[in-house]
């Protein structure tokens, strides 16, 4: 019965490794650009229910619960970065425009590959 050599076995492992190498990086820069491209249309969908609830109610809402409550969202959005759907950093509107809510930015730290920083998103 032949078996593999020791020799056989480390040049396979070699190529393992070195395909591993080459593709982990272009693996973790697809996911870094997916969960941005999933925060621009969050925040995007978020600011127009937003602005949906102030045209329909005359102010905006006390907080992103009583959006979803009024079913202009179906849940409360996820932050992809921080992976969480209550670390959002909420604006709130001018008084005369009355409500709690009137924007809303991701607090995950970091820059996006547009150069602008999450926070300001």
């Amino acid at each position: 019965m032949r078996g593999f050599t020791l020799i056989e076995l480390l040049v396979v492992l070699a190529i393992v490794a070195l395909l591993s190498a080459v593709a982990l990086p272009k693996y973790t820069q697809h996911i870094a650009r997916q969960k941005e491209t999933v925060l621009a249309e969050n925040l995007r969908t978020t600011r127009l229910a937003l602005e949906q609830f102030r045209s329909d109610r005359g102010r905006y809402p006390e907080s992103l619960d009583e959006v979803v409550a009024a079913r202009y969202l179906r849940a409360l959005p996820m932050d992809p970065l921080l992976e969480s759907d209550r670390r959002w950093q909420l604006v709130a509107p001018t008084p005369a425009e009355g409500g709690g809510v009137a924007d809303l930015h991701s607090t995950a730290p970091g820059v996006g590959r547009n150069g602008i920083a999450y926070r300001q998103w």
